[in-house]
């Protein structure tokens, strides 16, 4: 175990192997610091899927699985949405393109509610009187939220589990890569535990 630190064996060689050990325990304790340094948990998730009333208007709550309302979210992402907004006709026509629906089975009237909902919600605002739309400084963090954690955790971990075992041998050297394969064996792991149960 030493020799993988570059130590060596013996009492003469123990003040070195305190030192260096001394850091390592110092850098794990500052990373667990910085990664538990939550002094509430904020249920944002519970709290957007909460349905809203606003006025007479009751709206249902935005579910981080309601894959119609991330493409929407997705939308006014792009840097276009910095300059006049978002139109409903433009918003409409994204979505249609990049995700291959049909105007039948995302219409304009769709469109029109989950708009209204995510305004409900203070994640869009309009630009001044016109029907442009554009995120709020919070709708910009939600959608964020919500779009990485579609793009970058649960879709490679969905993948992972029902269609594809990525080979452990060709695994990018990145941290994020290195880290859906971690919790890809952890979710296994889990899985293999219950099966036993």
């Amino acid at each position: 175990m030493l020799a993988d630190f570059g130590l060596r064996k013996g009492l003469e060689h123990l003040a070195e192997v305190r030192e260096r050990f001394l850091a390592i325990t110092e850098r794990f304790a500052g990373f667990q610091a910085r990664c538990l340094n939550a002094r509430v948990v904020f249920p944002l998730l519970q709290r957007l899927a909460l349905p809203i009333t606003v006025g007479s208007a009751k709206y249902p709550g935005i579910k981080i699985h309601d894959t119609h309302i991330i493409g929407l979210m997705r939308v006014p992402l792009h840097a276009g949405t910095t300059v006049a907004g978002w139109r409903t006709a433009q918003i409409h026509d994204a979505i249609l393109m990049s995700f291959g629906l049909s105007a039948k089975r995302y219409g304009l009237a769709q469109l029109r509610y989950d708009l209204r909902k995510l305004r409900a919600h203070a994640l869009i605002q309009r630009d001044g009187t016109r029907y442009a739309y554009r995120l709020t400084d919070k709708g910009v963090k939600v959608a964020t939220l919500f779009v990485l954690f579609h793009q970058r955790l649960c879709g490679p971990l969905a993948n992972n589990l029902f269609h594809h075992r990525p080979n452990p041998e060709f695994q990018p050297d990145s941290r994020l890569e290195a880290a859906l394969h971690k919790a890809d064996n952890s979710i296994r792991n889990v899985i293999r535990l219950l099966e036993a149960a």
